[in-house]
């Protein structure tokens, strides 16, 4: 039987007296000292280490965990293609037998060529938790520069692979954040961004400022690579480079927060020792380079065009004139490219994929005949290529890739994957629901046939909302698992993604971002009174900005969750500026030192503003100690708070990865146990364990 809530007992955390007076408030941060690195401070790894025993007592009392980690695994455990990037002739891509902790990298030397294994990250670690990040194969198909990622940090190492004879070059570059390397023609080096090396003790807690772009020169060492662009006046801007299909130009991107807001700059490589020139300043909007033909650039903007839209643009003019090529939609344009002569522009219709073709005058061609409902990645390639790649996923479909002929149009299979399931088996449907104040908020509802739902079933509510980040259907292991053991799924579009562009986002940020938690709140709402749940089976979940999201609604409505999972969440919000990547979110969240946005941050700030003498959901919080994107002291606080709240009787938990981080670079089998805790602990409290074992027995 599982351990009652009140035979728990938390660890001490001490309360300090620390409070900060902002414009006339003293707010208190009793917890403060949380913050400090696990590495660095003993008292915090102390809590850590015993507020995991906690956790780990609880969790294995839990019913049903046997079961659900035996078919968690049995659903993982399938073939893994990543999309190919040709090369030189040769196509290079990443493959997952199904099981192993990491993806291993492959070459074929002709289309359906035999393939030869390139790089395995996992026998870079003992625990599975180092990982190969990205990889940019030169233009002749002769290197790879790739990076590595340890422990689930952010920072990353490059290096260079001979992929003629396999073997790893001596190129080493250090603290790289956010940057793969970008060729020269002919493959002689490449271009990348770094931060400085952080001071010792600091490297996963100290603010990245003062981003430099570099070129790397092949067989030289770090300390010799050549500075190219960087703003010592502006340390908060960052900079990316790029280089154009052709080799002719560098493009340097330049933004400072998550706002789809840049400047962008150019060098003309064809001119040694030419000077960056600008091209569009004051961040005022989105441009990204689709390609180009000489000096004709065409650009993704949303210049005029909160949906976005393609210009092209003569770079070789004193003063670029903007001429259009595709207007805007009523769908968002997410992107495009020049593939094979042609623009291939990706949209989101109702948080859906559409591919369209045009000509390079944006004549409409045709468009893509897709799988069915969901959503595509990919239709990368060079300029010149005949061919390109895609894959396309759903609640129900696992990644599948398709070749597509650029001329012709026709799309054949290229990687397949076979699973333990039948995608027939589940229904997935979309529905619209009103918000608070009567937005129509997409919700997409995912569950076994031949369910009833009249009845209530336990489910699991998840969302985002911010950063511009649209929630489209995607295939998850985890979620198909919840559904086999009786459960409901439900992804729910909210206002601050880019569902529906520019005025969608700014729905849910900022001053608006109590839109954001409406919208949620409403979700749940609609589905108790559709009847496919009810209150006492209800879970919500999400992660980083969705951890936030879940925090902030818990401490509005806890009377409407049974049970709550925020992972990796930023749960202070008058602080999370002054760690690692925390300064880049001002865009979405606004400066707490201005006294306009902190009085927002103030009232929905979930550490903030845990409400006494109510009943509040179960809870299980997760984070990873070596998380240097949301440091995990946001949820090392929230959690403290809520276990010395009065809160009701059930269980606030906390569960602490170690080696892993954000999310990215974590091994399968980690995510597998992880799951397996998760929805345990959520069946638990929605009533669904108590026929997991059953059900998924009976499969």
């Amino acid at each position: 039987m599982p351990l009652s809530a009140q035979s728990l007992t938390y660890p001490k955390a001490e309360r300090g007296t620390v409070a900060d007076v902002q414009f006339g408030e003293a707010v208190a941060d009793p917890y403060r000292w949380l913050e400090n690195d696990v590495r660095q401070d003993p008292k915090v790894r102390e809590w850590v280490t015993a507020e995991n025993a906690v956790t780990d007592g609880y969790l294995k009392t839990l019913p049903g965990r046997t079961a659900i980690a035996q078919r968690l695994k049995a659903l993982w455990n399938y073939e893994r293609f990543g999309l190919p990037r040709k090369s030189g002739g040769r196509y290079f891509y990443t493959r997952n037998t199904g099981l192993q902790n990491q993806a291993v990298l492959y070459v074929r030397d002709t289309l359906d060529g035999t393939p030869r294994l390139l790089i395995d990250p996992n026998l870079w670690a003992k625990d599975g938790a180092t990982a190969l990040s990205d990889w940019n194969p030169s233009e002749d198909g002769r290197r790879i520069v790739y990076s590595i990622q340890d422990g689930g940090t952010d920072w990353r190492t490059l290096k260079v692979l001979d992929v003629d004879t396999g073997k790893v070059m001596t190129d080493e570059i250090k603290f790289v954040k956010n940057s793969n390397g970008s060729w020269a023609k002919g493959g002689s080096g490449f271009y990348y961004s770094r931060f400085p090396e952080p001071a010792a003790g600091d490297t996963f807690q100290a603010v990245n400022l003062n981003s430099k772009l570099y070129f790397h020169r092949i067989g030289t060492p770090q300390s010799a690579d050549r500075l190219v662009y960087e703003t010592p006046a502006q340390p908060k801007w960052g900079h990316y480079g790029a280089v154009t299909d052709d080799g002719r130009w560098l493009v340097i991107y330049t933004s400072e927060g998550t706002d789809p807001r840049n400047d962008v700059s150019v060098v003309d490589l064809s001119k040694p020792g030419a000077a960056p020139r600008a091209l569009f300043t004051g961040m005022k909007n989105n441009w990204s380079v689709a390609g180009n033909e000489g000096a004709d650039f065409w650009f993704v903007t949303d210049l005029d065009a909160p949906r976005l839209r393609v210009v092209k643009v003569d770079i070789a003019r004193a003063v670029p004139v903007v001429t259009p090529v595709i207007a805007e939609d009523k769908a968002t344009l997410q992107g495009a490219g020049i593939v094979g002569g042609r623009l291939v522009a990706e949209y989101l219709v109702d948080a859906k994929s559409e591919i369209r073709i045009h000509a390079l005058d944006g004549k409409p061609v045709r468009t893509v005949a897709l799988p069915g409902i969901g959503s595509v990645g990919g239709f990368g390639g060079k300029q010149d290529d005949s061919e390109t790649f895609f894959a396309f996923t759903s609640f129900n479909t696992p990644g599948a890739v398709y070749r597509y002929d650029i001329a012709s149009g026709k799309t054949t299979p290229w990687a397949m994957p076979k699973v333990a399931f039948d995608p027939a088996d589940y229904v997935v449907e979309q529905r619209f629901y009103p918000s608070k104040d009567g937005t129509r908020v997409p919700l997409f509802v995912v569950h076994k046939k031949g369910l009833k739902l009249d009845g209530g079933a336990p489910t699991m509510l998840y969302a985002y909302g911010g950063f511009n980040v649209s929630m489209t259907p995607s295939f998850s292991p985890a979620n198909l698992a919840w559904m086999d053991m009786g459960g409901v799924y439900a992804q729910a579009s909210l206002r601050g993604g880019g569902e529906y562009g520019n005025a969608w986002h700014d729905g849910g940020r900022l001053a608006n971002k109590q839109n954001v938690f409406d919208d949620f709140i409403a979700a749940g709402e609609y589905l108790i009174a559709q009847g496919i749940t009810t209150k006492d089976k209800l879970a919500i979940r999400g992660g980083s900005n969705g951890g936030l999201l879940v925090g902030a609604v818990v401490n509005q409505r806890p009377d409407l969750f049974a049970a709550a999972l925020p992972a990796v969440g930023v749960m202070d919000m008058l602080r999370f500026d002054r760690f690692t990547a925390g300064r880049y979110w001002t865009d979405d969240y606004g400066y707490p030192a201005k006294e306009a946005d902190f009085r927002v941050l103030r009232a929905y700030s979930p550490y903030h503003n845990i409400a006494e003498n109510k009943r509040y959901p179960a809870v299980l919080v997760t984070t990873a100690d070596t998380d240097d994107r949301v440091v995990p002291g946001h949820s090392f606080k929230y959690t403290a708070a809520l276990q010395a709240a009065d809160v009701g009787d059930r269980p606030h938990l906390i569960r602490i990865e170690t080696r892993a981080g954000h999310g990215s670079g974590k091994p399968t089998d980690k995510i597998i146990e992880e799951y397996t805790d998760l929805w345990a602990f959520a069946g638990k409290w929605t009533g669904l364990t108590t026929a997991a074992e059953g059900a998924i027995a009976a499969r």
